[in-house]
């Protein structure tokens, strides 16, 4: 099982699933210059988000606006962790301005949105809707709700339209993942129109969108493409028909993830860590440079057998990953060593150090090297685990490390202990990192540069309800 909350509709099998995402950090984004006026009183945009990176301000998901001037309408994270959007016209804030109660700090989870907009509606509170995992949003701190038949800037020629950053100065980027992003141009469509609950389970899941009217400058991104071009074969190539292809700035194919809100894969979590700014690539890709800090995985196993595999990118100081085991679990510090009941790694000797346990052979038995790839197998049913320095495992012999307690939850960890900057990235099954051969688990899942051995799956939530 997993020791953090996994949100929402990635235990949930069949039905719709959603291949794609995108992975957006600084100066990634996507944008379109309308061709021609649509409708400005009404429109829905939906869209799924699992945030990364540090969970301060800005992360602004959708926009519109003059580029360097004084229009613009974001809807974004604040440094708080609420959400906020508001238009303003002309550099004057108008009366079209939402604060919400509620904080969105989870790591782990992919949030649905639904924001849906119709200003020619007489009571004010329908002019404006705000759904999140298909239930609406009535708490703010602030409401401000536009005055009847008010144009937005959105599907507006004048100002473009944009993902992933601000219009006014390109800046306060956001940092995550997104996928399924729906916007419909002429209609105010309910929450139901993208998604449903689950029948089983009770779970906000997506659903086809097939069957939808986009209108004029409506889209539907399911970041199939890996080009960079804006068109149909690009990352932000529109598939609902419009043809509304999205320009593309700072994403490249290797951003294209299967990390998505049917697919939840691990990741690293930055709510564990002192420095989250070192936090980049989804929260795959960590840079520690400070003695004795250290982070964990957002899942826990404690059975089942499982495999991924990490990068190390900058071997420059004292670091060591591998998997750990808490009574409770830290928040920074150092992690093999303080709070640990339980842990396994691998040391930037390529040596083999195991507590609660025994370590059987090394992994390398000389230094780690920029480019090194370790590759984990963790056998969480009998307490093994093996690893392996840039080579595929061989399950058919002793563990590196064996006799590990059957009765913990295990996360994985990397921690820098010296001076010095390591840099790792983690490929839980959707890499940062180009891959040159290509492989998945028995699932289907995961694309690793090594061999996953036979049994053994990759962390995402699918595999988990499985197996985990």
């Amino acid at each position: 099982m997993t020791a953090q909350t996994i949100l929402p509709a990635n235990s949930v099998t069949g039905g719709f699933n959603v291949d794609n995402s995108l992975r957006f950090q600084s100066n990634d984004y996507l944008k379109i210059d309308p061709a021609g006026d649509g409708n400005l009183t009404t429109w829905t945009s939906s869209f799924w988000v699992k945030r990364a990176g540090a969970m301060g301000g800005g992360n602004i998901m959708w926009d519109a606006g003059t580029n360097g001037g004084n229009n613009y309408s974001p809807f974004f994270f604040q440094s708080n962790g609420t959400l906020r959007f508001y238009e303003v016209v002309g550099g004057t804030l108008q009366s079209f301005n939402f604060i919400t109660n509620r904080v969105f700090l989870d790591p782990t989870a992919w949030y649905h949105f639904v924001y849906r907009v119709d200003t020619t509606q007489g009571t004010n509170t329908n002019r404006v809707r705000l759904y999140i995992n298909g239930v609406q949003e009535t708490s703010f701190s602030t409401a401000a709700y536009p005055a009847e038949d008010y144009n937005t800037l959105k599907n507006d020629a004048t100002f473009e339209m944009i993902i992933g950053s601000a219009s006014d100065n390109k800046g306060n980027d956001m940092q995550g993942y997104m996928s399924e992003f729906v916007h419909i141009d002429g209609q105010s469509l309910a929450p139901t129109s993208f998604g449903e609950f689950d029948s089983g389970s009770g779970i906000w899941k997506p659903k086809s969108v097939s069957g939808l009217t986009f209108g004029t400058n409506g889209f539907y991104l399911q970041f199939k493409g890996t080009g960079t071009s804006q068109n149909s074969s690009g990352i932000g190539a529109d598939t609902s028909g419009q043809d509304n292809h999205m320009a593309v700035s700072g994403l490249a194919a290797v951003d294209q993830s299967i990390d998505t809100c049917t697919n939840n894969f691990a990741v690293m979590n930055p709510l564990t860590a002192v420095d989250t700014s070192n936090f980049s690539e989804g929260n795959l890709k960590i840079n520690l440079d400070t003695n004795d800090d250290s982070v964990i995985s957002t899942f826990a196993v404690s059975n089942g057998k499982w495999y991924w595999e990490a990068k190390r990118t900058v071997q420059g100081g004292r670091g060591y990953d591998g998997i750990v085991s808490f009574d409770v679990p830290q928040m920074g510090g150092n992690a093999a060593r303080d709070g640990s009941t339980v842990y396994a790694y691998t040391a930037h000797n390529g040596t083999m150090n195991v507590q609660g346990g025994t370590a059987n052979s090394n992994t390398k038995g000389s230094a780690l090297s920029d480019g090194d790839i370790i590759c984990y197998a963790f056998d969480a049913d009998n307490g093994q685990l093996w690893a392996t320095i840039s080579a595929d495992i061989d399950i058919s012999g002793t563990a590196n490390a064996t006799g590990l307690s059957t009765s913990q939850s295990y996360f994985y960890f990397f921690e820098d202990s010296g001076s010095g900057t390591t840099t790792i990235e983690v490929n839980f099954g959707s890499p940062t990192f180009a891959i040159s051969s290509g492989n998945a688990d028995g699932n289907g899942f995961g694309n690793f540069e090594y061999a996953v051995p036979s049994g053994y799956f990759a962390l995402n939530t699918k595999n988990l309800a499985e197996y985990g």
